[in-house]
């Protein structure tokens, strides 16, 4: 897998970090240098986080917030910046998933998903990018291969992570000519707290499910998050606009 250069004397804002994804890649960070401010809205397992980010010797700055509320992002920026004083890659890694028949999701179970999975990815970026351009510093988004195939019973989900895919390529367009990068990992299905947590629908039709499972397994988290901190560094320089798939070949064919 690819590894970040030295990230020492930089700072990075990874959320999600609570557990799973977001964890791994706070831990990926701090070995590679960095200061990481990690942001989830589970206080305690920030705080586990942190602990492990420590235990080597890692500065780590916790920050515990709710991202679906717009002002929290800019906010968690903010923090960010005024602990290490600058910021210098955001890993925008947080996000949910409802799994339901379409026709009984509700209004507050589709205004969070686009809250979490979209919408605070923007704030959270719209708020970084003067100190990312200060710090020629990068982006990456987490999507995921639902973002290119349509997944039964995750019709927001996959609407969300599509919406990021071209968020991603838009902002990298917009911004083609200053020192910013903005990419983004698109993974297949993992063992995280959100795959081991999902609630499927009453009679769900398991054959739809397994149509975008993978044959190959589950992808380990380990692998993304080495992405994702090789994007956040100087070692991916030469990715801008870029959505890399890790799927273990779910979106092939």
């Amino acid at each position: 897998m690819p590894s970040p250069t030295n990230m020492k004397g930089k700072a990075a804002l990874v959320t999600g970090a609570a557990s799973g994804l977001g964890r791994a890649t706070a831990i990926k960070l701090a070995q590679a240098g960095a200061d990481v401010c990690i942001v989830d809205v589970n206080a305690a397992g920030l705080e586990e986080t942190a602990a492990l980010l420590r235990e080597s010797g890692t500065r780590a700055l916790v920050h515990a917030t709710d991202l679906s509320e717009p002002g929290n992002c800019g906010q968690a920026v903010a923090r960010a910046v005024e602990e290490f004083d600058r910021l210098d890659a955001l890993c925008n890694v947080a996000g949910i998933i409802v799994m339901c028949n379409a026709h009984e999701m509700t209004a507050a179970e589709f205004q969070k998903t686009l809250a979490v999975n979209l919408s605070a990815p923007f704030y959270l970026i719209q708020a970084a990018i003067p100190h990312l351009l200060q710090a020629n510093g990068a982006v990456v988004n987490v999507t995921s291969s639902a973002a290119f195939v349509g997944e039964a019973y995750a019709v927001a989900y996959c609407a969300t992570k599509a919406g990021l895919n071209h968020m991603t390529k838009a902002l990298a367009m917009e911004y083609i000519n200053e020192p910013i990068r903005f990419n983004a990992v698109a993974p297949g299905g993992m063992l995280t707290n959100i795959a081991q947590n999902l609630k499927m629908p009453p009679e769900v039709d398991y054959a739809l499910i397994k149509r975008y499972s993978g044959l190959r397994g589950l992808v380990e988290v380990d692998d993304v998050a080495d992405m994702i901190a090789f994007l956040a560094s100087d070692a991916g320089r030469g990715y801008h606009g870029s959505i890399v798939s890790i799927d273990r070949g779910i979106t092939a064919g």
